[in-house]
Order: C-alpha cells, then sequence, then structure tokens
C-alpha cells in the first residue's frame, strides 16, 4: 500500500466530509440535535460527514475496514476484534463546540495497522485548516482554498508546510491547551507545571497546536475515545512530540469492546520533566 499516494486522497474526503458539516453548520435550524444511548449529542452533521466518509473510504480501500464514531454500533465487537489493519475515524468531533457555535470542531481520519496509527488528517472546516501526517514523512499544516487542482492535492507532503513542536527554553511560560469544559485534574497539573499560558480550543485541533508549536501541551484526564485521538496522535508523533498515557507509553489502537482511552498527555518537548498526572 503505498501511502504517500493514498494521503492526498484522504486529505480530500475530509475536506469534502469538512464542506457537509458547514452546510449543516451554516442552516443551523436545521441542525436536527438528537442524543444518544449515552447522552453525547449527534447532529444531522456528523450523520451526512458519517455517511460521506464510510462510502468514500470503501470505495477508495474496499479491502480496509473503517470503524466510525456513527457507526461502530453496528460493528460487533466479534466482528471486527481481529482487524490488525482499519480505519479509524471521527466524522465529527467537537459536537459539543459544533452545537455551541465555537467553530472548534474537526474531521480525523486516521489508518491503523498493528495498533499504531500511521496515517492521519485533521480537518478544522470552519478555518479551512488541514494537518496531516504520514510515518515516517512528517507532519504538515495548510490552509485549503475554496477549490483545488489536483495537483495541489498531491502536494500535502510539501516540505514547505512542514510543522515541528516547540522546544521549551528555561523562564519561558509552558503553553497550555485546555477545552472549555476542562475540570480540577487539568487545573492540578498546570499548577504543578508553574509559569502557565492557556490556549482555550475543542476536540483534536489541541493535539494539532502542539504539533505545530502553538501550545506546548494537552492534558486530558477525562473520557475520550480511539478515534478522538488515533488522527493528531500521527500528527504529533511526526512533529516531533509524543501522546502517551501516565506511564509514559504511546497510545495504542487496537480493539475492544469500549474503544476508550486511558488519560492521556500530548506533549511537545519529549525531553521536558513533564509532571506526573494527578491521582484520580
Amino acid at each position: 500500500m503505498d501511502l504517500a499516494k493514498l494521503l492526498p486522497q484522504v486529505c480530500r474526503i475530509a475536506v469534502e466530509a469538512g464542506d457537509v458539516i458547514v452546510e449543516v453548520y451554516d442552516d443551523y435550524d436545521d441542525a436536527q440535535i438528537e442524543h444518544k444511548g449515552d447522552g453525547t449529542p449527534v447532529t444531522l452533521a456528523d450523520k451526512r460527514a458519517d455517511a460521506l466518509i464510510c462510502h468514500a473510504l470503501s470505495r477508495l480501500t474496499p479491502a480496509i475496514p473503517l470503524v466510525t464514531e456513527e457507526s461502530v454500533a453496528e460493528v460487533p465487537f466479534a466482528v471486527r476484534k481481529n482487524w490488525q489493519t482499519f480505519w479509524l475515524v471521527d466524522p465529527l468531533d467537537g459536537t459539543k463546540e459544533f452545537i455551541e457555535r465555537t467553530g472548534e470542531f474537526s474531521v480525523n481520519i486516521a489508518l491503523v495497522d498493528q495498533g499504531r496509527s500511521i496515517l492521519g488528517v485533521v480537518y478544522v472546516p470552519v478555518t479551512r485548516v488541514l494537518y496531516c501526517a504520514l510515518s515516517g514523512e512528517g507532519a504538515y499544516k495548510q490552509v485549503i482554498p475554496q477549490s483545488l487542482s489536483s495537483q495541489e492535492w498531491q502536494a500535502c507532503l510539501d516540505e514547505k508546510q512542514r510543522i515541528h513542536v516547540r522546544s521549551l527554553k528555561p523562564g519561558v511560560p509552558v503553553r497550555v491547551a485546555v477545552s472549555r469544559r476542562h475540570g480540577s485534574s487539568t487545573k492540578a497539573f498546570m499548577t504543578a507545571l508553574g509559569e502557565t499560558e492557556t490556549v482555550r480550543m475543542g476536540s483534536a485541533i489541541k493535539s494539532c497546536l502542539v504539533a505545530e508549536g502553538a501550545a506546548d501541551v494537552y492534558p486530558r484526564f477525562g473520557p475520550t475515545s480511539l478515534w478522538d485521538t488515533a488522527a493528531a496522535q500521527c500528527v504529533v508523533e511526526e512533529a516531533g512530540g509524543k501522546l502517551v498515557d501516565r506511564y509514559g507509553k504511546a497510545l495504542r489502537y487496537e480493539q475492544s469492546e469500549s474503544l476508550l482511552n486511558p488519560h492521556f498527555m500530548v506533549a511537545g518537548d519529549c525531553d521536558f520533566a513533564w509532571p506526573a498526572f494527578p491521582k484520580r
């Protein structure tokens, strides 16, 4: 499988899904907000983006199965438990941000192989900012114009668009990316860091801010699912950072009943002495 040829097509799928999301976002009265069994919200935008991505990826790579936040209930664990290579998708990461109209939501598409995210695309529909990465090929950021030629899509690994994490220097405040609803554990972690600056953001964008050096760390001590982090982890790691659990181990993406992540931290400077995770 030639991932370098695959990546531009996945980027296009993410942008097309983002366009569908923006159509609903701009006609918000028809967003059709519902709540799933676990109480989390879902909108017409989630459903339309999910349908587009599932159809497009199934045509692009018919031999590779996929799991998405909106369709996982249709794929029992007994069916997917032995999958080694699969797509892992959140068609609209940050549905609460969508509902609150902050614009801080993203489309996340990752290709997982042997528990690792080897291709990641995170697209921010409102700003048209696209982050993408391939294992061993670096991480990249570009702003997508309204119309693109096929040649421009092929340039998604342009060295001029490559991004890197920021190295921390003594005496410089640590930029901490947090959600608008972070809790006491995050506050305790920030206190342990000393002097900090807060960068408030929603969805997987927080991880991508670390990847591009606009933030230094994103601590997450609340519940998340595999599709929330897989695409961004590839971007972060290829930019020189890490996404790790409380034991310093990189998050892995293996099939489970729940598909839940442990608490984690996204860090840019891998040599910095980051505080221990707060006790539960």
